[in-house]
């Protein structure tokens, strides 16, 4: 007898468990569809996120940070740690518990919230119903009156760089190096390329980052970028902007890549080689071909302002559709979806999705750039706050960077906050709450901000639009 659901979810990463499990809260029947395995062979939820992408990611960033504290950071406070050492399998294992901890604990949230789990492969036929095909390569087919279609994103290839996952690996191979290269190239100076060229950098590798782009960081705002470069160089990443990889060579061990920029043909050899060139969402036997559901000439699911595709009560949500492809955005479409097909009219504001580098100093930004706005015709007054001003950056040793506040000169509306400096995430969503209230400047500089804080730097910038700098000097008006 063929199982119906109010709604099933194909995909149980950020986007799709979000959804279900926000569907069954709402009262509707709710399946979600998973094939991901871990390495013992058992299904594990959280899809790249959780398994191999921003949780684990973040894990070795932070041991990778503690362990270049302890090396360089530690006399300037009066400790003196000598002989210092770092066992990588150890810092490997660790990350890989707290991957287990998160996969099992939405595994829970999943019985808690009555959501079933149907393990397998999940593709859309035609009139909602969905084919699950087992681990073991049996079939059953399910109904469904609402489908969410979550399947998430993987790394880009580049015909140049096979990823072997032994020499040559993609942004998953990199979280599992066992001993540090001495020599490691990064292919892609984007979030993933800077935060894992980071992470063995930190460790001892001599990293030497390939970018084709002539740009730094587009997307940040420019004086952002700028001081990102400044910092992430002098913390010993080799950065080659305009450099286009034609070709690479495995030898013994090693890869020999070929690139050329401005001036010619070059060649490095590495240990070990990342290619982190971006993402592509996965549609790989996802729909039938009488699904009715459009992809556009990129691959991506087509779909409306409010995740909506071509076949009525068919959804997608995440890296599968258009938009930044980032773990919050996805999660936040989820819970749209679920709410729509629960009968409410729910909406999401693309404008205020914050982004975030977490290296450290971390980089993060919402809302628009300075450049952005200028093209856009926008008059604006413009605020920053050094992290050197900041008497808690100082008591912290990490006065690196800045607050940058942007707002319209007409209204004083924030229209944007971007931050390089410690905690850089945390302040920008404080901008990001502001912003979503339309806060002024002005609203934000006759707040009380408790003292003292790295967010008085965002007071202070806030400030600073309009001339009112307590704690540095402000810019005379012209």
């Amino acid at each position: 007898m063929t199982q119906k659901f109010d709604v099933v979810v194909i995909g149980a990463g950020p986007g799709g468990y979000v959804a279900a499990i926000k569907a069954a809260q709402l009262g509707l029947k709710t399946a979600c569809i998973e094939k991901y395995q871990d390495k013992q062979g058992k299904i594990a939820l959280g899809g790249t996120c959780l398994n191999v992408g921003c949780i684990p990611s973040k894990a070795l960033l932070d041991s990778s940070w503690k362990y270049h504290e302890a090396q360089e950071g530690f006399a300037v406070h009066g400790i003196e740690a000598k002989g210092v050492t770092i066992d990588v399998p150890a810092m490997i294992g660790r990350k890989a518990n707290i991957v287990k901890n998160l996969t099992g604990g939405v595994s829970t949230l999943f019985k808690a919230n009555g959501v079933t789990l149907l393990e397998g492969h999940g593709k859309l036929l035609a009139g909602k119903q969905v084919e699950v095909t087992a681990l073991d390569g049996s079939t059953q087919i399910v109904e469904a009156a609402n489908v969410i279609l979550a399947s998430g994103s993987k790394p880009v290839d580049i015909p140049p760089a096979p990823v072997d996952q032994d020499v040559i690996v993609d942004s998953t191979g990199a979280l599992e190096f066992q001993s540090v290269p001495k020599k490691l190239g990064v292919i892609g100076a984007g979030v993933i390329g800077l935060e894992l060229g980071s992470v063995w950098s930190r460790l001892g590798a001599e990293v030497t980052v390939i970018e084709a782009l002539d740009k730094f960081l587009p997307a940040a705002d420019e004086q952002i970028a700028k001081e990102a470069m400044k910092t992430l160089t002098k913390q010993g990443l080799k950065i080659r902007l305009g450099a286009r990889v034609t070709g690479s060579e495995v030898k013994k061990k090693q890869v020999t890549v070929t690139f050329t920029d401005a001036d010619g043909e070059q060649q490095m050899t590495f240990d070990k080689l990342i290619v982190a060139v971006g993402r592509r969402p996965v549609t790989t036997d996802l729909l039938a071909s009488d699904s009715g559901v459009d992809l556009d000439e990129r691959g991506f699911i087509y779909v409306d302002d409010q995740c909506a595709t071509s076949v009525p009560g068919v959804y997608a949500i995440g890296d599968v559709v258009r938009g930044a492809m980032l773990a919050h955005k996805a999660s936040e479409e989820g819970v749209m979806v679920a709410e729509r097909i629960a009968g409410h009219k729910a909406q999401m504001n693309y404008d205020l999705i914050p982004s975030v580098i977490y290296t450290h100093p971390e980089i993060a930004w919402v809302g628009k750039t300075e450049q952005q706005l200028k093209g856009e015709g926008v008059e604006v007054n413009v605020g920053t706050f050094p992290f050197a001003a900041s008497g808690r950056a100082m008591a912290a040793n990490d006065t690196g960077g800045l607050v940058k506040v942007i707002a319209d000169a007409k209204t004083d509306r924030v229209l944007g906050v971007h931050v390089i400096g410690p905690s850089a995430a945390e302040l920008v969503q404080q901008g990001a709450i502001g912003m979503e209230f339309g806060t002024s400047a002005e609203d934000l500089g006759m707040m009380v901000f408790s003292h003292p804080t790295l967010s008085e730097a965002l007071h202070e910038a806030a400030l600073a639009v309009n001339g009112g700098a307590i704690h540095i000097a402000n810019r005379k008006k012209r």
